[in-house]
């Protein structure tokens, strides 16, 4: 793809770089291994990324790039032979580097729904020598939770692709959680648990999280010794290759939390019995919590440290969170600030350069207990520099703000964005794109870095690319810009239709500007509930919108895999709120006992009853109990209202407008009769129609209006001079009432039909159907309707469609999110309307009808 403008992108971010505090007490968080071996860990990575391509990279890690103040830093330039030189202050650096550089020279992208790497040879050339670093220490990733709600069963082989993920991101402080358990284990079985009680203790492998921190024990378990060997074996692999890389991995620390089991052995212990969690009775939930103060609180958390570190051993920062979602026994801040003292004096007992990451979600959900001398009291437990603190939903509720920078502890802008591994397009780009910046200019700020925390992955690929830029930027980014170069990359080529689809997705469901958690409140994904919350943070209409231009782009893209993604889950988008519609609607009618208005009705109207007996029969299967013709003569405004009056259900949401008849021949044989009742049936009557049911519509904001045109309202056909100009009234007339019904949620859709093998031609009011009524027309005249019925005929015999093949461009006008004003039901006559529109004198579509229609020449693009 072409990439011109994209490197405007990143040289436009770059600049003076205003970095946070700095704080001594963390500056051995740093990558353990040598320049040379995370060197070989980026080439290694390359070549999985982009195979033999990659030796055309020169790679080199040189710590001394980060500087005094220890930022990352990568270098790119071009070199001899061809190559692009990257060079990078640790591995994660390189590789960011390396990334940087395949998106914004070479037009890539890579993310958990796919990749697009269309790299080109020969690599374009870097004009000059950019350098960019991050003006924070820090880029952490992961959320407690993840590991249960997208982890939980990962091999290997996942793994290894979400490490290199991490690293072409930017992330250099990961959570690495995996294989606790059989640590864990071994501390059990050495205080002297039976296996049975420790089995009691374990929940089963997808409710881990929520049993590391103590909310669950038992549900869902025992885990079997295999499972718990294996998942050390992935450990080892896990931590190994996030080193190579120079990342900094956060392991597990004791929180306190302890079986049941050792009350048997140690009955003398001080534990407090928590409450229960999210409805689980005391089977399941209301864990023990060792005394901070009891000896045995040391030992085990010792006997974990050393065990841990002895398998795996470590970066020097460990997480452990007491309190998630579960309120202390004592809110006395001296009680606080020993349970936080003990936990992290179990951790610099066995490693005395310890620093503990701590959650902040506990400040976010339960903010009538954690009140400043609370909060306080818990991070003061702990020396100034030696607890991180996640400010784990940053983007909507930032804790930072409130704390005076959690009291001077370093912290970390994190974005949580994703509750439950929940499924739905959702972000909120303005905060994303301002709100680290913001933190960094906070007074007195102890921010030290960005990061990730969602609870479940694998969807909003935007977003989260989003979020790793702005981890290296220096100040917010051009959204428009970058959601245009994002939509280019993604695809591997630029395409307006879909860059204007992220245009309104960017300004509309990535852009919730209000508190929101569980954004995903469609009911198709909800249990059945008549309480249930629907609303969205945004415009649907703007949804819908998107869904059309995505829906328009797919003949371009459709072997862009990443497009198809995005195409089917827009797609489920709007269908989900849709389905909200329905909910609304079925929910309105049950609690009013209104049962009718939860059938979907469907009424046919004829202006001769007498004809029905084929209707019916043609829908004999279908509809039985809810279709019902009723009589109607749309050249009767009586008619019309009083058949408004019949609809039982007092509304109708989709208005199909088929009456119509044709009229050919000669000018000069029309009497003014039936040119009147041509425009009487065809224009007045659908005019009619409309009016008669539209207030309703509108009321309601909301329904389709559909009527069944002709090629021959957008272009001029010979000898169908007075029909034409009936069908011409009528799509002026719907082009204009779209404009306003735009504005209440009402859509206008024309079908402009080709020749259709119905009656209509049989109910045609042909002039020649007597010679007599040709006789006062010129020969000139005559031999020209002679020749142009010749060419009716051979058109109806090449081109004439069937009912079914118009019935689908109707249902595709009625199922669409956002109908457009116009569907053909054929491409044979569109080389001829487009030569309409694009000669404004018309002369050229003149000669070319003429010539089309007389000498039999085929309409050309």
């Amino acid at each position: 793809m072409k990439v011109d403008g994209l490197t405007l992108i990143l040289l436009s971010s770059l600049g003076l770089v205003v970095s946070g505090k700095v704080f001594q007490t963390l500056s051995h968080l740093k990558p353990q291994r040598k320049d040379a071996a995370q060197t070989a860990a980026v080439q290694d990575l390359l070549h999985r990324l982009i195979g033999d391509r990659a030796n055309e990279f020169v790679v080199t890690v040189n710590s001394s790039l980060a500087g005094n103040d220890g930022l990352d830093t990568y270098r790119l330039s071009s070199v001899d032979g061809g190559k692009v030189a990257v060079v990078g202050s640790s591995g994660v650096a390189a590789a960011t580097g390396c990334y940087s550089y395949l998106k914004y020279f070479c037009g890539c992208h890579i993310s958990w729904s796919g990749v697009q790497l269309q790299v080109p040879s020969p690599l374009p050339r870097v004009p000059s020598t950019i350098t960019v670093k991050t003006p924070n220490r820090f880029r952490y990733y992961q959320n407690v939770c993840t590991s249960s709600y997208s982890f939980v069963w990962w091999d290997w082989a996942r793994w290894e692709k979400e490490i290199d993920w991490m690293a072409l991101n930017g992330i250099n402080m990961p959570l690495a959680f995996t294989g606790q358990e059989a640590i864990w284990q071994r501390v059990f079985l050495t205080l002297g648990l039976g296996q049975s009680e420790i089995d009691d203790f374990f929940t089963g492998p997808g409710f881990l999280a929520w049993g590391r921190m103590g909310n669950l024990h038992t549900w869902g378990g025992p885990l079997s010794y295999n499972w718990m060997e294996k998942q050390l074996s992935l450990q080892n692999k896990i931590v190994e290759r996030m080193r190579s890389l120079g990342m900094i991995t956060v392991l597990p620390a004791f929180a306190g939390h302890i079986p049941q089991g050792l009350l048997r052995l140690f009955p003398k212990i001080n534990v407090t019995r928590l409450g229960g969690w999210s409805n689980f009775n005391c089977t399941y939930s209301c864990s023990y919590l060792l005394d901070p103060e009891d000896p045995l609180f040391q030992r085990i958390g010792g006997l974990f440290m050393t065990e841990l570190i002895r398998e795996f051993g470590t970066d020097h920062i460990y997480n452990a969170d007491t309190f998630n979602e579960m309120t202390p026994t004592s809110s006395d801040p001296a009680y606080l600030s020993a349970i936080s003292s003990a936990i992290f004096k179990s951790m610099v007992n066995v490693d005395p350069g310890a620093i503990w990451l701590m959650q902040g979600w506990l400040f976010v959900n339960n903010p009538s207990f954690w009140k400043a001398a609370q909060i306080r009291a818990l991070l003061h437990g702990a020396p100034i520099g030696k607890i991180i603190v996640l400010d784990l939903f940053a983007e909507t509720s930032p804790v930072y703000q409130s704390t005076e920078s959690f009291f001077g502890q370093p912290f970390i802008w994190c974005m949580l964005h994703n509750f439950g591994g929940n499924h739905g397009l959702y972000g909120k780009v303005e905060s994303v794109n301002t709100g680290p910046f913001e933190a960094m200019s906070f007074k007195d700020s102890t921010l030290v870095g960005t990061g990730l925390t969602p609870e479940g992955i694998d969807q909003n690929d935007m977003i989260y690319e989003l979020m790793n830029e702005i981890g290296w930027r220096s100040k917010p980014l051009n959204l428009t810009e970058w959601i245009s170069s994002y939509s280019s990359r993604r695809y591997g080529q630029k395409n307006p239709n879909a860059t204007t689809a992220w245009q309104l997705l960017l300004s509309s469901v990535y852009n919730c500007t209000q508190t929101w958690k569980d954004h995903n409140h469609s009911p198709l994904v909800r249990r059945p509930s008549l309480k249930m919350n629907t609303e969205v943070c945004y415009n649907q209409d703007y949804l819908f919108e998107a869904w059309k231009y995505m829906y328009l782009a797919a003949s371009s893209l459709s072997t862009s895999s990443t497009f198809l993604y995005d195409l089917v889950d827009v797609t489920r988008e709007a269908v989900q709120q849709l389905v909200t519609q329905y909910y609304m609607e079925i929910k309105a009618s049950y609690q009013s006992e209104d049962t009718e208005k939860l059938l979907t009705a469907v009424y046919a109207t004829m202006r001769d009853l007498s004809k029905k007996e084929y209707l019916l029969e043609c829908v004999r299967d279908c509809h039985a109990d809810t279709f019902e013709i009723l009589q109607m003569d749309v050249t009767d405004q009586q008619s019309v209202l009083a058949t408004t009056e019949k609809i039982k259900e007092e509304r109708v949401d989709i208005l199909v407008c088929n009456a119509g008849i044709g009229l050919m021949g000669p000018l000069e044989c029309h009497t003014y009769d039936i040119m009147k009742k041509i425009f009487d049936v065809n224009v007045f009557g659908t005019i009619s129609t409309i009016q008669a049911f539209l207030p309703g519509m509108k009321q309601r904001r909301s329904g389709r209006i559909i009527i069944s045109s002709s090629v021959g309202g957008l272009q001029g056909v010979p000898f169908n001079d007075v029909y034409c100009a009936s069908k011409f009234a009528v799509e002026g007339f719907c082009e204009s009432m779209a404009i306003v019904l735009q504005h209440f949620n009402v859509h206008v859709s024309l079908i402009e039909c080709g020749p259709v093998n119905t009656n209509f031609m049989n109910n045609l009011h042909e002039s020649n159907s007597s010679e007599g009524q040709l006789q006062g027309v010129d020969s000139d005249t005559r031999s020209l309707y002679a020749q142009y019925l010749q060419h009716c005929q051979k058109i109806f015999q090449d081109v004439a469609q069937d009912t079914d093949e118009i019935l689908q461009v109707f249902v595709e006008a009625i199922e669409a999110p956002v109908p457009s004003l116009r569907y053909f039901t054929t491409q044979f006559f569109m080389p001829l309307i487009k030569l309409k529109l694009q000669c404004a004198s018309g002369s050229e579509y003149v000669h070319a009808m003429h010539k089309f229609v007389f000498s039999g020449s085929k309409p050309k693009e």
